[in-house]
């Protein structure tokens, strides 16, 4: 009896109907393996694996990529856009206010849309984005009474 075996990330993308390349592969491996990177760190990151790659070629293949379905982007107000391998579940994030940090939050309630609107306005709604903020354990600390006087 044949094992099943673990589709490769080069199998991912030809799933998904992109081009393989090298730069791609390396793209969604270093989203996958990050912690809601930014597109700068993301390009240092594949610029480490496969030398050099533009900025607009990561930017690029991250639109490519999210179309996909393959990483999600997401858009903390006030801070720059950051990219995760974490799809197709129904998870939304925390972020601190001081230093930007992002973390997953899984959904209360499990299923999507998490949230009723108050007022639909005729939209047939299937996703609710949630982003807690506050201070992280790192900044909350820095801010405490004592580090202060």
């Amino acid at each position: 009896m044949a094992t099943p075996t673990t589709p490769t990330t080069a199998d991912e993308l030809r799933r998904a109907g992109l081009r393989v390349t090298a730069a791609r592969v390396a793209l969604l491996e270093v989203v996958r393996a990050g912690d809601h990177l930014g597109v700068e760190a993301i390009a240092e990151r594949v610029r480490d694996r496969v030398g050099h790659i533009s900025l607009q070629a990561v930017y690029d293949a991250l639109n490519a990529l999210t179309a996909a379905g393959l990483v999600r982007k997401i858009e903390p107000a006030g801070s720059p856009a950051r990219y995760e391998g974490r799809v197709g579940d129904n998870h939304h994030h925390v972020a601190c206010r001081s230093c930007g940090a992002v973390a997953d939050v899984d959904c209360a309630t499990g299923a999507a849309p998490c949230l009723t609107a108050s007022e639909d306005h005729g939209y047939v709604i299937d996703e609710a984005e949630v982003i807690y903020w506050g201070l992280c354990p790192a900044c909350s600390t820095s801010r405490s009474p004592e580090s202060t006087s």
